[in-house]
């Protein structure tokens, strides 16, 4: 057995959670996302609570997927209950953001503007101050899956640290050539 896969879900007062055969929905503040049970998973909904058993038998080949599954089911419905939301840092010379419609437009240092279409269901924030870019959402994977879309576009580089980090994230910094020391 998972030991992830073993933890109760409890469903927070607001949010309704509906099982059609392996179909489970949350439906809360925030929206209704679904989630598909793989074959031999089954989830079981008693008291305001969700638990996961696994079929006899087929232990070995589902207990990975046990596991996955609580936490992909838990995530949406904390994703509809609370929301999801990362943090991005833009730093460098010149380097800065706006949201336009359903564009976020990046100046970077490249001889064009990149501007990216913002996916359904997420919304984009850019602090005028800092210059942070968040992204929000309901879905976790659509969250982070644009977040990275965004940090992929100028990732920072080692020696000055310009370029597109995650709130928090830790850049290894490296020392230029004239740092290296010379004979």
């Amino acid at each position: 057995m998972s030991r992830i896969g073993k933890k109760v879900i409890n469903i927070p007062a607001k949010t309704k959670v509906e099982i059609k055969e392996n179909l489970i929905t949350a439906t809360g503040a925030l929206g209704t996302l679904s989630y598909t049970v793989p074959e031999g998973i089954t989830p079981e909904l008693k008291d305001g609570a969700l638990t996961f058993t696994v079929a006899e038998g087929r232990v070995k080949e589902l207990n990975a997927l046990h596991g996955t599954t609580r936490a992909n089911v838990f995530n949406i419905i904390e994703g509809v209950t609370n929301g999801f939301s990362k943090v991005l840092e833009i730093n460098g010379l010149g380097y800065r953001a706006s949201v336009a419609g359903k564009k976020l437009n990046l100046e970077l240092g490249f001889s064009h503007p990149v501007n990216l279409e913002i996916p359904t269901g997420l919304t984009v924030e850019v602090d005028g101050k800092t210059g942070a870019v968040t992204v929000k959402g309901s879905d976790k994977f659509k969250v982070g899956d644009f977040a990275a879309k965004i940090r992929r576009i100028r990732p920072p580089e080692p020696y000055k640290g310009s370029g597109i980090k995650y709130q928090g994230e830790h850049i290894a910094r490296k020392a230029g050539k004239t740092a290296a020391g010379g004979k």
